[in-house]
């Protein structure tokens, strides 16, 4: 009797045990799992490369709340933002740390959107003004509204063009400032934010990591795009635009007749360098990599064909057929979205559904190191994400200068991006962030 009760039991604990192993071992569903062929001696996948440095927050930043703000404000600053969304934003940062600098109060900002993208998207159209102005609270004081006395008047304003570090401003803003009490300016694009104190720092960090969401709408719309994507998946920023390649004056002999008529139809005055010159340039890394070549980069990481892939790019691409023959699961917002939705949206409508897509994707690969890729990095790193890499367009240049091609250059690539990884290059701004080791 004894011995016929113990075998049920000695059958339950062991098929349960074995379910345990089972569910342990799985893999999650969110995690790309990126397998080397047999035979490959590399012997491991990109994203389990061990990270030997870490970015995080740095302490003086998630403390500037601490620093207490002045008693009496020096007046109000404006700060107007230009171009696309993201190079909006770069200027909003900026902005923000300048008027800290100055002991300003912050108007909110006004957005001029650049003529070719069509629209006129001001900043609470794109951004939370209520949540910006909460998490900003300790950091810098920010109002919607001027003073009576001054809200009739537009802001003077001041030339920043050629003003990058701490005296600069203080030498030839501030006086602007104490004398109009109300002003305008433009961030050059350049600046020495390193040598700002740690308050005016840490209040450009708060701004541009913490401040920033979208509006409920558009995060809505975000969200609905980000679940009719199939998980995993890795976002790819992919830039092989005409004006990209116009702008880069690169030259690329082996395109389609109609991708090298569209790229000479937007170069403009910018010819593109040519012989000796021709070769700097593209060692210097300064060619965008086609799609072609960025299908090459993806191998020589083993990122598996059968990949889902979203492609957070604009209108225009140019070469796709080549990339979507081997990466055949390749999504799109004109594929994904409603027709008619998207049809109507904005530039920048456009833009900020895919960075919000590819600060919330399992993995994040830029074939650029813009305005868009910089913000993305931070903001995952921001978040504990660490799947980022960049290609570099530097290594493949001065890799094929030197002959090499087929498995030869798939394992230098390979040992390029793996160091990069380890050592998370490009992850983070280091005005922001600060390195641990691990």
């Amino acid at each position: 009797m004894i011995g016929s009760s113990v075998k049920p039991l000695f059958v339950f604990v062991l098929t349960f045990s074995l379910l345990l192993v089972v569910i342990v071992l799985s893999p999650s569903p969110h995690v790309l799992q990126i397998p080397f062929p047999s035979g490959s001696s590399v012997g491991s996948d990109i994203w389990s490369v061990k990270r030997i440095m870490e970015w995080r927050p740095c302490k003086w930043w998630l403390q500037g709340h601490l620093t207490p703000l002045p008693a009496k404000t020096n007046g109000y600053i404006r700060v107007d933002c230009y171009g696309g969304l993201n190079q909006m934003r770069r200027d909003l940062c900026d902005g923000v740390g300048i008027a800290r600098l100055l002991n300003a109060t912050l108007v909110l900002p006004k957005f001029e959107v650049a003529a070719y993208w069509n629209e006129s998207s001001g900043f609470a159209d794109v951004f939370d003004v209520d949540y910006f102005v909460q998490k900003m609270s300790g950091y810098i004081e920010v109002v919607k509204e001027l003073p009576k006395d001054i809200a009739s008047k537009e802001p003077f304003k001041v030339d920043c063009s050629k003003r990058k570090g701490q005296f600069d401003y203080i030498e030839s803003v501030l006086p602007s400032l104490l004398e109009h009490h109300y002003i305008s300016f433009t961030p050059a694009m350049s600046q020495r934010r390193d040598r700002y104190p740690e308050y005016a720092r840490a209040t450009l960090c708060q701004a541009c990591y913490s401040a920033i969401r979208l509006t409920s709408s558009l995060e809505k719309k975000a969200i609905e795009l980000l679940d009719a994507i199939p998980k995993p998946f890795l976002s790819l920023h992919l830039r092989f635009e005409p004006d990209m390649v116009a702008y880069s004056q690169c030259e690329y002999p082996n395109l389609s007749p109609s991708s090298i008529a569209a790229i000479e139809a937007a170069r403009v005055d910018r010819k593109p360098w040519t012989g000796e010159l021709a070769q700097i340039w593209r060692k210097r890394g300064k060619c965008p990599l086609t799609p072609n070549e960025t299908v090459l980069m993806l191998q020589s990481l083993n990122i598996p064909t059968s990949t889902n892939i979203y492609l957070a790019a604009g209108d225009g691409l140019m070469e796709m057929e080549g990339f979507t023959s081997v990466y055949t699961n390749v999504f799109t917002k004109s594929v994904l979205l409603n027709q008619e939705d998207f049809t109507r949206m904005h530039g920048n409508t456009k833009a900020a559904l895919d960075y919000y897509v590819s600060i919330n994707s399992d993995a994040y690969v830029a074939t650029y190191f813009g305005n868009m890729d910089k913000i993305v990095a931070a903001m995952r790193t921001y978040k504990r994400m660490h799947n980022t890499l960049f290609l570099s367009r530097k290594a493949f240049a001065e890799l094929t200068s030197k002959g090499l091609e087929g498995v030869a250059l798939k394992k230098a690539l390979w040992e390029v991006h793996k160091n990069d990884f380890a050592i998370g290059r490009g992850f983070a701004l280091p005005d922001c962030f600060c390195e641990f080791e691990l």
